[in-house]
């Protein structure tokens, strides 16, 4: 019975919404949770005749079946869209959805590092072994220009532009972006690129990847993990540090120190602040002299 309406509410954001294909899908998972939960209930009402009650019952449902805070929020933005629909053909009089409240979400902040506590965890490191100068160049690369612990084990070789102080970045859904990178990243990356990394023979597919284990292959992202994670237990620091968290810091420290909120945005590889400035570009020179003028590890 509802087929007719997802039909038009999927037109609706496909035409009018210009929304990606993923996008429409998940909005109609959205209304086909809530179809079925009509269908479980015996309810044969169309989208004009459900009222708030039935909306929060199916909530209440939702919430039982485990779903956790974050996912019904989905759902009831989902909801809340296809209402907006049913507004707009006249297939409702009344937006049932209008006092239909998402679960309260509680956002923990991460834990940001000071520079100091950066530098001390570094410190940690044994250089007299090869994976120390491996490591010493991925924590400075990740501080130095905030990646994600997935964009650092998938940084190639071909990626550097290090005579020019950047790199090349596959981030989210392969979008690429240029980040200036620090002079002390920049060395360590190179020490280990020359003298460590030379001597070692790639497997088959990884010629071109910059960071190696001791076989010759792309790190794994837990191994990150397992790194930072002893060095932070030898420098004593108590906080919850992750491979994030050099990223987290990395932006922190950046907006502490006053940098442009759309610079910072446009390094981490991020949807811009406002829907207008999505298509913002800003130039690498300014990228540059933000990072010099405000990051640490570059002054």
């Amino acid at each position: 019975m509802w087929d007719v309406y997802k039909k038009g509410f999927k037109s609706y954001l496909q035409l009018e919404k210009s929304l990606a294909d993923n996008s429409v899908e998940a909005y109609l998972r959205d209304i086909d949770k809530l179809s079925q939960y009509l269908l479980i209930s015996s309810s044969k009402k169309n989208p004009g005749e459900i009222k708030l009650k039935e909306l929060q019952d199916f909530i209440k449902w939702v919430t039982e079946l485990g779903m956790t805070g974050s996912s019904q929020a989905r759902i009831i933005s989902g909801i809340k869209a296809f209402y907006k629909y049913c507004l707009l053909e006249k297939i409702t009089e009344a937006d049932p959805t209008a006092l239909l409240e998402a679960p309260k979400l509680k956002r923990t902040l991460p834990d940001v590092l000071s520079f100091h506590e950066i530098d001390t965890i570094i410190a940690q490191i044994d250089l007299s072994k090869p994976e120390g100068g491996r490591n010493k160049a991925i924590l400075e690369t990740m501080y130095s220009c905030g990646l994600r612990v997935s964009e650092t084990v998938n940084l190639k070789i071909s990626q550097l532009y290090l005579d020019v102080g950047f790199i090349r970045v596959i981030g989210k859904g392969d979008k690429e972006r240029l980040v200036p990178i620090g002079s002390s990243a920049v060395h360590y990356i190179n020490i280990y690129k020359n003298e460590i990394r030379i001597h070692m023979q790639p497997k088959p597919g990884n010629d071109d990847t910059l960071f190696l284990n001791n076989r010759g292959k792309k790190l794994s992202r837990v191994m990150i993990f397992l790194i930072i994670k002893e060095l932070v237990r030898k420098a004593g620091i108590k906080k919850t540090v992750s491979p994030h968290t050099f990223r987290h810091s990395f932006a922190t420290h950046l907006v502490e120190g006053g940098a442009d909120l759309r610079a910072v945005q446009e390094m981490l590889g991020h949807e811009s602040i406002t829907t207008t400035e999505i298509y913002t570009h800003l130039d690498r020179e300014y990228l540059r002299k933000t990072l010099e003028k405000f990051h640490p590890a570059f002054r």
